[in-house]
């Protein structure tokens, strides 16, 4: 799968993880260059099963990306529509569409990311940011608005109800770490810490079968506003297409005959068992 002539970043393969760059212009502006960027790679990404990371970062050391272009957002009609009539907009098909793909995506947050941007954010399946570089907000209350690309959506799935309301309603920056109080953030670290925990991450989640990381994915999404009884059963659902796609039932033989799982020692180190049986396919 080759990964060129994109507008307003740049992709880099290596091995099974691909890096995101985002370099446009003076402040990475979130137009429709951006989005038809955007659907361009999602609909690659959806075919390829040998990218199973997927890391957004920015080449602009002040911002990740900024807030939708407000050369679109002038031309929006002054009528309202009724419910019926009313059409998803392209940042939050694009958003969407991007946030279901079947590799771990990972924002690394190293500079603002406002309005738009932040619901890009957002729309991927982790995100870490650096303190003293990052801050976010969504602003379009204060513009007459709301937060039109997933992010009125998708904040209260992410925080809570109370701290979406303040996020949204407040309209002001937010730091790293009022991120991860917020809980919009993974985890919030130093400028020098940043980059080797999400290689780290990245790494480790990229030695793991790729249907078995579409599966996870998409059950957790899944399950956010679904009911326990219908959850587990997409829970189950979602199991046997992992397992008929991937090395499972080989691993957990070879576990089973080796009597692996009654050895405390192998109790006690898991986290280095789980890597170790990658090599079983």
């Amino acid at each position: 799968m080759k990964y060129e002539n994109f507008q307003t970043f740049t992709v880099d393969v290596a091995g099974a993880i691909a890096t995101v760059t985002f370099d446009f212009g003076t402040v990475n502006v979130q137009g429709q260059e951006m989005l038809a960027d955007l659907n361009s790679l999602a609909m690659r990404l959806e075919r390829d099963r040998t990218v199973k990371v997927v890391v957004f970062q920015s080449a602009n050391p002040e911002v990740w990306v900024c807030h939708y272009d407000t050369e679109l957002l002038k031309d929006m009609s002054q009528e309202a529509v009724s419910r019926d009539e009313a059409q998803l907009l392209d940042l939050q098909a694009v958003c969407e569409r991007i946030s279901k793909v079947p590799q771990a995506t990972i924002a690394k947050l190293e500079g603002f990311a406002r309005g738009g941007g932040h619901e890009l954010a957002l729309a991927l399946d982790m995100r870490f940011a650096a303190r003293g570089k990052y801050k976010f907000m969504q602003m379009e209350v204060g513009m007459g608005i709301l937060p039109c690309g997933g992010g009125a959506s998708r904040m209260a799935r992410q925080t809570g109800l109370g701290k979406a309301l303040e996020i949204i309603l407040s309209a002001q920056d937010y730091d790293a770490d009022d991120a991860e109080r917020l809980g919009t953030i993974n985890k919030a670290l130093d400028p020098d810490e940043i980059g080797p925990y999400v290689d780290a991450l990245a790494q480790r989640i990229a030695q793991f079968p790729a249907d078995s990381i579409n599966a996870c994915k998409q059950m957790v999404y899944e399950s956010i506003d679904t009911p326990i009884a219908d959850a587990l059963k997409a829970e189950a659902y979602w199991l046997y297409q992992a397992t008929s796609k991937t090395p499972a039932i080989k691993r957990f033989t070879i576990a089973d005959e080796q009597g692996l799982e009654h050895d405390i020692e192998n109790q006690r180190k898991w986290g280095d068992l789980v890597m170790d049986v990658q090599d079983i396919n």
